[in-house]
């Protein structure tokens, strides 16, 4: 049990799948122990380049945080500020992100686009191939993000979500197993202690 290992499978070939956290070099992405990206397209450790997308830091002040134990399928990905032209002047125009062409100061590229903030994903969320997360959105812990889904609003903890732009579908458990779930969180366990427990996780056993 090594979160800070790249490849958690062992032998050949067993190289789509990747602990997140072991391979983001931006400090705007946080990511958890154990959570895992797969992809068997592209190269799973260049996420940053080809999942997060018009992520630019330095001029909207933004993040991608992921909690730990997320299960990430290939394809997903994360649109940030910079993709979302501004509607709040006459023209959608990005003009400030060509400064030199118009005479703009170049440190005030944010003017070209609404900025909603950071996307924030929660402990044990499950999204699936292709989903689309936009920006601003929370994902609360245990959610499933449906294949393809386009999640532009907030989506509660242990609640599936699918389609575009993504509904609830239902929740995966009562409220009151939810409301006990919320308050174990089993995932900042030390590993040991989630190692012992796996039967019961795995199993839907509800203890501390």
């Amino acid at each position: 049990m090594n979160p800070e290992q790249i490849y958690p499978r062992k032998g050949k070939n067993n190289t789509e799948s990747i602990y997140l956290k072991s391979v983001i070099t931006d400090p705007s992405i946080i990511v958890g122990d154990f959570t895992f990206y797969n992809d068997f397209v592209n190269d799973p450790r260049d996420f940053e380049k080809n999942n997060v997308l018009y992520h630019y830091p330095l001029c909207n002040n933004e993040r991608l945080v992921i909690g730990k134990y997320c299960s990430i399928a290939c394809g997903a990905k994360f649109m940030f500020t910079g993709g979302n032209h501004t509607m709040k002047s006459i023209s959608t125009y990005p003009f400030p992100i060509f400064p030199d062409e118009w005479g703009l100061d170049e440190w005030k590229c944010g003017q070209a686009w609404d900025n909603h903030g950071d996307i924030i994903i929660g402990n044990d969320v499950w999204i699936g191939y292709e989903a689309v997360i936009m920006q601003g959105v929370t994902i609360g812990d245990g959610a499933i993000i449906g294949t393809r889904a386009l999640v532009t609003k907030d989506v509660p903890p242990y609640t599936i979500v699918g389609g575009s732009p993504a509904k609830v579908i239902r929740k995966r458990f009562d409220d009151e197993t939810i409301k006990k779930l919320l308050e174990i969180k089993w995932w900042n366990w030390p590993a040991d202690k989630v190692k012992d427990n796996l039967q019961k996780i795995m199993n839907g056993v509800i203890s501390e």
